[in-house]
C-alpha cells in the first residue's frame, strides 16, 4: 500500500530520462504530486499536459534594476548619470534572467565602474535582445568568460574536471591549481595566498557559486552553475583542455593526446585493459576518478601526472607504479577506497599534497619529501618529523605515539600554519609529553589554526604560549574531550584570534576578563563544567568585536550583561539547567542591553525538573524577550538529559 507523496525532480534535459524515471511512481487516488523542472518545452509537454505547465517568468524591470545596481554600485541612486542609459540597454539584453544579470553586473563591478567606454563595449558585445532565452544566456556567459584574464580562464576551465552539482572543496581546488602550475607568483609572493586570490576573484565575478562558509565568511565549498559548466566543457573541448570519460569503451574513441582526464564510471569494470593499450594517456597531467567503479587503472600508465584525485565508493585503488610518477605534486584518496602505499616514496620529490583517508601507515621515508606542504594522514609518522620543514598543514599529530625527540621535532616545523593535535590513551609520562609539546608549540611562530583533540584536563598547556608579538593564531578549537580548570592567562594575549572554542572547569569573572579585551574575537564557544553561584558579569565595552556567543553553564540566572557590553553581538546561544531549589531565574539579566542582538537560542535542560520549574523558565525567558527594544528571533527547545560537568575519568 503506497502512501501520498510529493516528489520534486530538478532539471531534466531529455525525454528519455523522464521515461525511465516515471516508471517508479505509483498511481493512486491520494492526490500525490510530481514536480519537474526543465528548460526544454518538449520535455515539459511529455511530463504533463499543457494545463499543468508553469512557465517561469523573468524578473520584472524593477527587480532586475535592483539586482543589477545593487551588485555594481550598491544602489540605483549611486549610479553615475552618464551610465544610466547604457544600464537600461544592458538590462534589456539580460531579459530578466537572474544569472545573466548577476554575471554581467559582477563583470562590470570588477572593473572601473565609471568608464563609459567599458560599458559601451559590454553593451555592444551582448548582441541582440531578440535572441532565444538560452542562446542569449550562453552568449552573456561567454562574454563573462572572454573578459577573464588568461590565468583565470585556465583556473575556471579546471572546474570542468568535477561532475555537475559536485561540492568542491576550495582548499583542494587551490592545491590542484598549484600542482598544475596555474598560480603565477613573483616578488616573493606566497603561492597559497595567490591561489586564494584567484579563487576569490572567480567568486566575486559570480562564476563560482558559494555553498559553505567559515566563521569569517570565506567560501570553503563551492559548485558551478550547470549552464556555466556547459560553457566550460564546450571551451575545454575546443582547446583540448580536459576529457571526460563516462563509458569504459570511450577510451578507444579518444582521438588526440589527453591532457586532463575526469573518469566517472559505475560498476565493477572501468576499462583497465583498455587504458593499458591506449597511447593517448601518456601525456595526462591530471586524473580524477568519481562514481562507484570498483577498480582503477594502474597509475603507471600515466607517466607525467601532477594531480591524482580519487573520490570513489568502495573501490580498490591500484597504486602500482606510483613511485614512477616523478612529476606528481598532488595525491588525494577518499575514505571509500582500499589501497596499499609503496614502502618507499622518497622519489616523489615534487609532491606537495598528500591526503589519505583510512591509511594504516605511511612510508618511513616521507620525512624526506622536500616540498610536502599539506599532509593529512591519520596515522603515526616515523622518526625525524623535524626534517619536514616545508609542511604548512599537518592533520592528525597524535603526540602519544611519538618519542620525546619527535615531539620536540614538531617545533622545528616553523612553516606550519595549520595543526590538528590528537591523542590516544593518556600515558604515565603524560606530563613530560605535555612539556615537550608546549615547548614545540611555542616555536611555531606562523601557526594560524590550532585544533586540539586531547583527553582530560590539559592544564599542562597553561604555560603554553610565548609573547603575543611572536604569535599569529587566528583559530583555536579545543574539542570537548579536553578542558582547562580555568581560563589560561595567555588566551588574553592572542590579539589575532577570531574564533575560540574550549571547555573550562569553572568560568568566573576573572576568566571572562581575560577574554573580554580580545580585539578580533568574533566567535566564542565556551562550555563550563562546574556549578557556580557567583554572578558572571559582562561589563561595558567587553568583547568589542564578538558576533556569536555560545555558552553552556549550570544556570543562566548567574549571567548578566551591563549596558554597552558586547556591542556587536548578533547571535546568543545558551544551554542551561532549570532544576534546583536555588534557581532564581532562567534568563540572563540585562539581555535588553545587547542592542545588536538578532537571534536568541535557548536549550533548556529539564532533567529532574518539576513542572513549576519548566513554567518558571518559560515565564522568565518571555519576560526577558519582552524587555528587548526591537524584533528578536527566539528559538527555545527542551532536553531531558543533562550532560553537565566532567572529570579526568
Amino acid at each position: 500500500m503506497f502512501g501520498r507523496y510529493l516528489i520534486i525532480i530538478d532539471d531534466i534535459w531529455d525525454i528519455s530520462a523522464w521515461n525511465i524515471i516515471k516508471c517508479v511512481f505509483s498511481k493512486n487516488d491520494l492526490a500525490s504530486r510530481v514536480v519537474v523542472t526543465t528548460r526544454k518545452q518538449d520535455v515539459a509537454m511529455t511530463c504533463c499536459s499543457r494545463d499543468c505547465i508553469l512557465q517561469m517568468k523573468p524578473l520584472t524591470n524593477e527587480d532586475s534594476t535592483r539586482l543589477f545596481f545593487g551588485r555594481v554600485f550598491g544602489s540605483k541612486e549611486a549610479c553615475p548619470p552618464q551610465l544610466r542609459d547604457i544600464s537600461v540597454e544592458i538590462l534589456k539584453k539580460c531579459g530578466g534572467l537572474p544569472l545573466a544579470i548577476i554575471s554581467i553586473s559582477s563583470m562590470l563591478a570588477n572593473k572601473n565602474c565609471n568608464q563609459k567606454e567599458r560599458w559601451e563595449y559590454v553593451q555592444d558585445s551582448m548582441g541582440s535582445e531578440s535572441n532565444h532565452m538560452l542562446d542569449g544566456m550562453r552568449q552573456i556567459l561567454n562574454l563573462s568568460y572572454k573578459d577573464l584574464p588568461p590565468y583565470l580562464k585556465t583556473c575556471l576551465l579546471y572546474l570542468g574536471m568535477y561532475p555537475e552539482d559536485y561540492q568542491i572543496e576550495r582548499s583542494n581546488l587551490e592545491r590542484q591549481w598549484m600542482a598544475e602550475g596555474f598560480i603565477s607568483i613573483e616578488n616573493g609572493q606566497d603561492v597559497e595566498k595567490v591561489a586564494r586570490n584567484y579563487f576569490n576573484e572567480l567568486v566575486n565575478r559570480s562564476l563560482i557559486q558559494p555553498v559553505e562558509f567559515d566563521k569569517r565568511g570565506s567560501v570553503t565549498k563551492c559548485k558551478v552553475h550547470d549552464m556555466l559548466l556547459n560553457l566550460i566543457l564546450i571551451k575545454s573541448a575546443q582547446e583540448n583542455f580536459l576529457t571526460i570519460v563516462d563509458d569504459p569503451h570511450a577510451f578507444t574513441r579518444l582521438q588526440c593526446k589527453v591532457r586532463r582526464l575526469s573518469i566517472r564510471l559505475d560498476g565493477a569494470s572501468n576499462g583497465r585493459e583498455i587504458v593499458s593499450t591506449n597511447n593517448s594517456m601518456s601525456q595526462v597531467r591530471s586524473v580524477m576518478f568519481f562514481g562507484s567503479s570498483q577498480i582503477t587503472p594502474p597509475l603507471s600508465k600515466f607517466k607525467f601526472l601532477r594531480v591524482v584525485h580519487i573520490d570513489l565508493d568502495d573501490a580498490e585503488v591500484d597504486l602500482t607504479g606510483l613511485c614512477k610518477l616523478y612529476q606528481l605534486r598532488y595525491l588525494c584518496i577518499s575514505d571509500g577506497c582500499s589501497y596499499q602505499l609503496p614502502t618507499q616514496i622518497r622519489v616523489l620529490q615534487h609532491l606537495e599534497t598528500l591526503e589519505l583517508f583510512s591509511c594504516d601507515r605511511v612510508p618511513s621515508d616521507i620525512i624526506h619529501l622536500p616540498r610536502l606542504m599539506f599532509l593529512k594522514a591519520w596515522t603515526r609518522l616515523h622518526d625525524g618529523i623535524g626534517n619536514m620543514k616545508s609542511l604548512r598543514h599537518l592533520f592528525g599529530f597524535d603526540f602519544t605515539l611519538y618519542k620525546l625527540d619527535n615531539i620536540r621535532g614538531l617545533g622545528e616545523l616553523t612553516n606550519l600554519k595549520f595543526l590538528y593535535l590528537t591523542c590516544g590513551i593518556r600515558k604515565d609520562d603524560w606530563e613530560r609529553r605535555m612539556d615537550a609539546l608546549c615547548s614545540s608549540l611555542g616555536n611555531l611562530c606562523h601557526l594560524e589554526n590550532l585544533f586540539v583533540d586531547l583527553i582530560g584536563c590539559i592544564d599542562g598547556f597553561m604555560p603554553l604560549f610565548p609573547p603575543p608579538t611572536h604569535y599569529r593564531l587566528e583559530r583555536l578549537i579545543m574539542q570537548w574531550r579536553c578542558w582547562f580548570s580555568r581560563v589560561p592567562s595567555w588566551m588574553g594575549e592572542l590579539h589575532n584570534l577570531y574564533q575560540l572554542k574550549f571547555k573550562v572547569g569553572q568560568l568566573l569573572t576573572d576568566g571572562v576578563g581575560i577574554l573580554a579585551e580580545l580585539p578580533a574575537l568574533t566567535h566564542l564557544d565556551v562550555e563550563t563544567g562546574k556549578t557556580t553561584n557567583k554572578v558572571i558579569s559582562i561589563e561595558r565595552g567587553a568583547f568589542p568585536a564578538l558576533k556569536s556567543f555560545k555558552l553552556l553553564l549550570s544556570s543562566a540566572s548567574y549571567l548578566t550583561f551591563q549596558a554597552g557590553a558586547m556591542p556587536r553581538l548578533q547571535r546568543l546561544k545558551l544551554k542551561f539547567n532549570v532544576h534546583g531549589s536555588e534557581q532564581i531565574g532562567a534568563a540572563p539579566a540585562g539581555l535588553e542591553q545587547l542592542l545588536a542582538l538578532e537571534e536568541l537560542t535557548a536549550k533548556i535542560c529539564c532533567h529532574r525538573a518539576s513542572e513549576s520549574d519548566r513554567r518558571s523558565a518559560d515565564s522568565d525567558l518571555r519576560s526577558a524577550v519582552d524587555m528587548f527594544p526591537s524584533h528578536l528571533l527566539v528559538k527555545v527547545s527542551y532536553e531531558e538529559v543533562w550532560n553537565f560537568g566532567f572529570s579526568d575519568d
